[in-house]
C-alpha cells in the first residue's frame, strides 16, 4: 500500500487551515491574529497559502518541503468541502513577535474541534507557524472526518478506512496529536500495520 494513500486525509485535514484569504485590517496584534486565523479556516484563496502560513507550517500541513509544500497547498486550496464555516478565536497571547491561540472550528475537516496555534510575525504580517496540539477534542468527530475523507478518496479499502478510523476513536488526546501533527506518516503506517 502507498504510504500517501494513508496520508492524503490528514494532509487535507491539516491544509484546511493552511488557506487564508489576503488583506488585514493593520489594527493591534490580537485582532490581525484573530482576523489571519478565520480566514486561514475559511478560504479557498491559493494566494493564501503564503500570505498567512509559514515555510514550517506549509511543511506541516502538506507533508512536503520546500516549494512542493507552497505547491501542494495552493493545489488543494480549491477543495472547499475541508474548510471551516467560521471559527472562534480565544485565549491570544502575544509575546513580541510570537503568538498562541485556540481556534475552535465549526464545519469542515476539523468541525467540533478547538485547535492550539503558534504563529510567528513576518514582514509585519501575522502568519500560522505551526498546529501544537488541541485544546478541546472530539474524537468522535475527528473520526468521522477520517472517514470521510478515507471513503471520498477511494485509495485504500473500506475494512482498512473502517479499521484505522476504530484505531483514531480509541486512541488519547495524545496519540492523536502525534498522529496529526507531528508531520511523520509513522503512526498512519503503524495503524495500517495492526490493521492488516
Amino acid at each position: 500500500m502507498n504510504k500517501r494513500h494513508l496520508l492524503l486525509p490528514v494532509l487535507l485535514l491539516i491544509s484546511a487551515l493552511a488557506l487564508a484569504a489576503c488583506g488585514s485590517s493593520g489594527s493591534s496584534d490580537e485582532s490581525q491574529i484573530e482576523e489571519a486565523i478565520e480566514k486561514s479556516a475559511t478560504s479557498t484563496d491559493p494566494a493564501a497559502c503564503t500570505e498567512f502560513g509559514t515555510q514550517s507550517f506549509l511543511e506541516q500541513s502538506t507533508q512536503e518541503s520546500g516549494q512542493a509544500a507552497v505547491k501542494r497547498c495552493e493545489k488543494e486550496a480549491g477543495e472547499p468541502q475541508t474548510h471551516a464555516e467560521s471559527v472562534e478565536v480565544t485565549e491570544v497571547e502575544v509575546e513580541g513577535e510570537e503568538a498562541t491561540a485556540d481556534a475552535a472550528i465549526s464545519g469542515g475537516s476539523f468541525d467540533g474541534q478547538t485547535l492550539e496555534v503558534a504563529l510567528t510575525k513576518e514582514e509585519g504580517q501575522w502568519k500560522l507557524n505551526e498546529l501544537t496540539g488541541f485544546a478541546k477534542l472530539d474524537t468522535a468527530k475527528l473520526a468521522e472526518a477520517f472517514e470521510k475523507e478515507f471513503t471520498k478518496s477511494g485509495e485504500i479499502s473500506e475494512s482498512l478506512s473502517s479499521c484505522i478510523v476504530e484505531g483514531i476513536e480509541e486512541s488519547s488526546q495524545s496519540e492523536i496529536e502525534e498522529l496529526i501533527l507531528s508531520g511523520s506518516p509513522e503512526g498512519f503506517e503503524e495503524l495500517a500495520k495492526e490493521c492488516s
